[in-house]
């Protein structure tokens, strides 16, 4: 399967609605929520050697019936039951959707692109999207049953993810809180 983008930017630009869309530069509260998202799932996956996660990886996807084309989650994780940790090489730019993706809302990013996105990861075989809003503090999590919100006080957690648990506060702490 060949990506659609074939040059590399900075940032990275992925397909989105028939165009190639350069990822938006994130402000400190968007670097923040997907810090804290990255540490907590990376420390998860080490316990449980559930797979691999990591910010800004390109995955190259294609729903059935479609063409190929390239997302970059904020963060993303990939099970070892979809690529194994033996297949190292296969994982640095995987021809399958992640399990899970999160994207972190910027206030320049367009809903219409937000709703491809999520509907491109779910027909590819992503499990769980979860929408990071750092101004509302919500976390909206969409799966095939379909979406759900969080907020202050509820815990984010998903079967695709199991025995990870998350305080949606903790996303949104400022330094010195928790």
């Amino acid at each position: 399967m060949q990506s659609i983008i074939k040059d590399q930017t900075k940032p990275a630009s992925e397909w989105i609605a028939g165009r190639v869309v350069q990822k938006v530069s994130p402000s400190q509260r968007h670097a923040s929520a997907q810090a804290r998202i990255v540490s907590a799932l990376l420390a998860w996956s080490d316990e449980f050697d559930t797979g691999r996660v990591g910010t800004e990886w390109e995955f190259r996807i294609a729903p059935p019936g479609e063409k190929a084309r390239t997302l970059v989650p904020d963060v993303a994780f990939l099970s070892y039951e979809k690529i194994s940790l033996e297949k190292e090489r296969a994982a640095q730019y995987p021809l399958t959707a992640p399990d899970a993706a999160f994207e972190v809302l910027s206030p320049r990013d367009r809903k219409s692109y937000v709703a491809e996105k999520i509907r491109v990861y779910l027909a590819s075989g992503t499990s769980l999207v979860a929408i990071v809003n750092p101004d509302a503090r919500t976390v909206i999590l969409h799966d095939a049953g379909g979406m759900r919100m969080l907020k202050d006080g509820d815990t984010l957690k998903h079967e695709s993810l199991p025995n990870f648990a998350m305080p949606v506060a903790a996303i949104f702490a400022k330094s010195g809180e928790r």
